[in-house]
């Protein structure tokens, strides 16, 4: 039985003549490419913006210099949940009383984190900011740190796209930092080595390149920067909690005489952010994220030659990374993370969230979208940051939280509070229109790249028309069938990769 009832000859001969999609513009693969990796998704609206500032290289140029770029829709979330205004000491203050305890405020500021990737025009910030806060990892979750969790995100955007010693150094010394891995309670008589260990394990030369006598120097070396985190949560240098005396770590030796350790703090850190190791590390991480989960070492060590060569300065780094060959061969061989699917499915269906107003709003619903699909935002459990190989998140469980997280925003069915989904009527650039053209303005749409024949047979079957049938307004694919063909493309290969 047809879907539709037969129209019109004047309908039937529109629907006959070529639609051409009227998206514009449809970038070119490599120009697509280095968008992709470096934002949340490109919308019709992010290529237009390519465009308007001259091909995709000088968009990614104008992106590095993100203090030129207005972002008042990123601003205006700063608004939405009052708690992460407040400092360490008031936070820990609220969470006592129970005015709002730091697991709440912590699930705010992954919400306000996932709706900064959805709608900051400086996507290239917001990517790398992601980046550093799992090099440099402290969870966002109900633990003491919560109290500096916002000022410690706020410190690592900030330096997201400067200097990686500058970063070190503000990272190590901040006090959501000392709390997470202990520093805050260490003191001259019994030196604390978590937060030692893992700076030089996993934020600087890597597993392998330092002993015990290394970590226990390094713990020496970082004493003296404290939180109260049993009353006031307040955050201070004491001198007197400072071990004085000799350290030697890989390389670096210092009388240690002061009593007061930050200037010997800051040029350990300094030293340790432009060691060789840490350029090798630095530079391999990077690759996994932007280019493939197994980088040729050739590219690996251009690259932490770049590093060096500038002094830690980030951006010469991520020019060279996206000039290499090994970039631009690189489409398709990174998989998003569930929290990337999350926001780049709000950013491809256009869904438009608004300011919350109860708690299953759409600004608080996306961080239980995410937990769906697989994995909470900056939640990490360790130390060491969440993974961005692709074998930990190509997995079935993985899909089947994507498809039915597609599937319920392609419908608008949830989250449907504090948001406004497009019309399904909306989507055809015009009626009537031939199926096959309809899917190939979808796919310039939601994928921006032309529709394969795989896809067209695939939305064929997933709304039961032919290629060539003809869609007008009333027609029960537009009545009942946007859902699942919307899902086609959310669900494909394409939207699956960045």
């Amino acid at each position: 039985m047809p879907l539709a009832p037969r129209q019109p000859a004047d309908e039937a001969q529109a629907a006959e003549r070529p639609v051409a999609s009227r998206v514009r513009p449809l970038l070119s693969g490599s120009a697509r490419h280095l968008i992709s990796r470096f934002s949340y998704g490109v919308t019709p609206g992010l290529a237009q913006q390519v465009v308007d500032r001259g091909g995709a290289q000088a968009w990614f140029e104008w992106q590095l210099q993100p203090s030129g770029i207005k972002d008042r829709a990123a601003a205006e979330l700063n608004d939405w949940w009052p708690g992460l205004r407040y400092s360490g000491p008031q936070a820990g203050a609220r969470h006592a009383d129970g005015t709002e305890p730091g697991w709440v405020l912590m699930a705010n500021y992954q919400r306000w984190v996932l709706l900064r990737r959805i709608k900051s025009r400086r996507q290239v910030q917001e990517v790398l900011t992601e980046f550093w806060e799992h090099h440099l990892h402290v969870p966002a979750n109900g633990e003491a740190s919560f109290t500096y969790r916002k000022s410690y995100g706020d410190v690592l955007r900030s330096h997201a796209l400067g200097s990686f010693e500058e970063m070190l150094v503000a990272a190590i010394t901040h006090p959501a930092m000392g709390i997470y891995l202990d520093n805050a309670v260490s003191t001259s008589k019994n030196p604390n080595e978590n937060l030692a260990r893992e700076l030089l394990e996993l934020h600087t030369v890597g597993r392998g390149n330092h002993d015990e006598d290394d970590v226990k120097n390094a713990a020496r070396i970082l004493t003296g920067w404290r939180v109260d985190i049993w009353k006031t949560w307040n955050a201070w240098y004491e001198p007197s909690a400072h071990a004085v005396g000799p350290v030697a770590v890989l390389g670096f030796t210092d009388p240690n005489a002061s009593q007061d350790g930050r200037e010997v703090s800051r040029r350990f850190l300094r030293y340790l952010a432009r060691h060789p190791k840490t350029a090798q590390r630095l530079a391999r991480k990077l690759a996994v994220r932007f280019v493939r989960d197994d980088p040729p070492q050739s590219l690996v060590d251009r690259l932490a030659q770049v590093y060096l060569d500038h002094g830690t300065e980030i951006r010469p780094v991520l020019r060279a990374l996206v000039a290499s060959a090994e970039f631009k061969a690189s489409g398709g061989l990174k998989v998003r993370t569930p929290a990337d699917d999350v926001v780049a499915s709000y950013r491809a269906l256009g869904v438009k969230v608004k300011r919350p107003t109860a708690d299953n709003s759409a600004a608080n619903a996306i961080l239980w979208q995410c937990n769906g699909v697989g994995a909470s935002p900056l939640g990490w459990p360790r130390p060491d940051g969440m993974p961005q190989a692709n074998g930990a998140w190509a997995t079935p469980a993985r899909l089947m939280g994507s498809m039915r997280t597609h599937y319920s925003m392609s419908g608008g069915w949830w989250p449907n509070v504090d948001a406004r989904y497009r019309a399904a009527a909306s989507w055809a650039p015009r009626y009537p229109i031939r199926f096959e053209a309809f899917v190939e303005h979808l796919s310039q749409v939601l994928l921006h790249r032309r529709a394969s024949p795989a896809l067209l047979q695939a939305c064929c079957q997933a709304v039961g028309v032919g290629p060539r049938e003809r869609i007008t307004r009333d027609h029960a694919v537009i009545k009942w069938g946007m859902p699942r063909l919307l899902t086609t493309f959310l669900d494909s290969p394409a939207f699956y990769s960045r």
